[in-house]
């Protein structure tokens, strides 16, 4: 942004005019409505100084800008202005400014030694804090130009004062754009979790308590080995975010499946005692997703922040949980009906108290 500005004028009270320059609040056009500044860092490259200035009047000399500094330094400054200028609700989001550039430069005219021009410029970056994690939101760069009569000096406390003016607006501005459709603002997730069972695919079948496994569902070729028969069955999830009223809704899909081409049954495996040996395993990822369910619901560190990365760590860890239950229900079961009947009244059981099935 550039802005070419008249400027208050005024007469030099002390003759060098390095008196500290006072940034004094001043009631603002708005009032945040979604955030609070928690913090000011100090991020200049050159700290000694917020304003090089030509003396006034100027010398018969090659005049020499001079610094001066905010009474209290530059961040004190900026803090107490904000402090007194802005409320601050700390039930709204806790803001953190730095400051990158924040100077008043002047030098003569141009060809002209009865006028002197003067350059602003404020460069700030925004952030906050959200669940321990920095989230970087914007950043603002904004730049005036003055022209003063070489014999007059400049406000130079009202020019800086009006560069933080202008800088918070855009602040206020922006976030009020976004607070309601930008994950970087989000203050919360808010999680939905729902059974995928629409059974229109060819070749997958989804856990449905109302339609068990049929040997029609034993599409793939008989392998060699002992088994009279393979369920390949699985889990997946599917979601994506989406952000109203700043909030992150995340819908996911929980998928148990069964890959009909990926099943098999030998020619003389085909009766009700092996069909119901392969339901169980079924059923047992049905279970496995249940507990996920419960566990996702439950973990704190499933926030707005970590949901992506915490959701796949819980993935993981039921998908262990889910092989690990297969090869123990198989190395007990085999060649022993009275054990797959304990694990038929267990998984049963859990069924029913999880209320996937009917007690």
């Amino acid at each position: 942004m550039l802005v070419v500005a008249a400027v208050g004028l005024g007469a030099a009270s002390h003759p060098s005019g390095r008196e500290p320059i006072v940034l004094r609040s001043t009631p603002l056009a708005f009032t945040p409505r979604e955030f609070y500044i928690a913090d000011v860092v100090d991020e200049r490259h050159d700290r000694t100084a917020v304003a090089y200035l030509l003396p006034t009047p100027l010398p018969a000399s090659t005049p020499t800008p001079y610094p001066s500094d905010l009474q209290g330094g530059a961040r004190t400054a900026i803090q107490q202005f904000i402090r007194q200028s802005l409320p601050t609700d700390k039930s709204l989001r806790p803001l953190t400014i730095r400051v990158q550039e924040y100077h008043v430069t002047e030098a003569l005219l141009p060809g002209s030694k009865a006028q002197v021009e003067g350059r602003v410029v404020l460069a700030m970056h925004f952030e906050w804090e959200r669940n321990g994690k920095t989230i970087p939101l914007t950043d603002y760069r904004g730049t005036a130009r003055y022209v003063r009569p070489a014999q007059q000096p400049i406000e130079t406390a009202a020019v800086l004062r009006q560069s933080l003016v202008t800088g918070l607006t855009y602040l206020n501005t922006w976030i009020n754009q976004e607070a309601s459709r930008s994950s970087k603002l989000a203050t919360n997730l808010k999680l939905a979790l729902s059974d995928y069972t629409q059974n229109t695919e060819d070749d997958t079948i989804f856990y449905d308590p109302a339609r068990p496994l049929t040997w029609a569902d034993f599409r793939g070729a008989p392998r060699p080995g002992k088994a009279a028969a393979v369920v390949y069955s699985s889990f997946a999830y599917q979601g994506l975010p989406t952000i109203d009223k700043g909030q992150v809704h995340l819908n996911l899909s929980l998928k148990v499946f069964v890959v009909r081409s990926s099943s098999w049954v030998a020619p003389t495996g085909r009766d009700a005692y092996n069909l119901n040996h392969e339901q169980r395993h079924f059923d047992i990822v049905k279970l496995v997703v249940e507990r996920f369910k419960h566990r996702v619901k439950n973990d704190p560190l499933i926030n707005v922040d970590y949901y992506q990365g915490n959701l796949q760590y819980q993935y993981l860890q039921s998908f262990r949980e889910m092989n690990r239950l297969q090869d123990q229900y198989d190395a007990e079961t085999h060649g022993n009906p009275m054990a797959q009947e304990r694990w038929n009244r267990t998984i049963d059981d859990e069924l029913r108290a999880l209320g996937v099935k009917a007690k």
